[in-house]
């Protein structure tokens, strides 16, 4: 990160934007209240808007490091949640047999 003249942030500034707005929609508001129970946090996104802005017009060395710290909290975030359910390496055996419900109409 020493060299930052070629660097650029892993998002265009209007991604961190258009991400911004999304979260503090009403509609994204009740999904994310419906589905976790609590508000959903946009000020992250805010921080970031503000951190790409100051990297386009300054090239400040802080906003590059807050970038970068944040889009990797955001990827190890991500890899933290596992698959709910177990994927199948293959059909189960009596795949094709009728369903019990189905034995007991006919």
């Amino acid at each position: 990160m020493a060299d930052h003249g070629d660097w650029r942030p892993p998002r265009p500034c209007e991604a961190y934007r258009a991400e911004w707005k999304l979260c503090r929609s009403a509609r994204h508001f009740l999904h994310h209240y419906y589905v976790h129970g609590e508000r959903p946090a946009c000020e992250q996104w805010r921080r970031d808007l503000a951190s790409c802005r100051e990297w386009e017009e300054h090239r400040s060395a802080e906003a590059q490091r807050s970038l970068c710290e944040s889009e990797r909290a955001r990827v190890q975030a991500a890899r933290k949640h596992t698959l709910v359910w177990a994927l199948r390496q293959s059909p189960p055996a009596d795949w094709h047999l009728p369903l019990p419900q189905e034995e007991k109409d006919q």
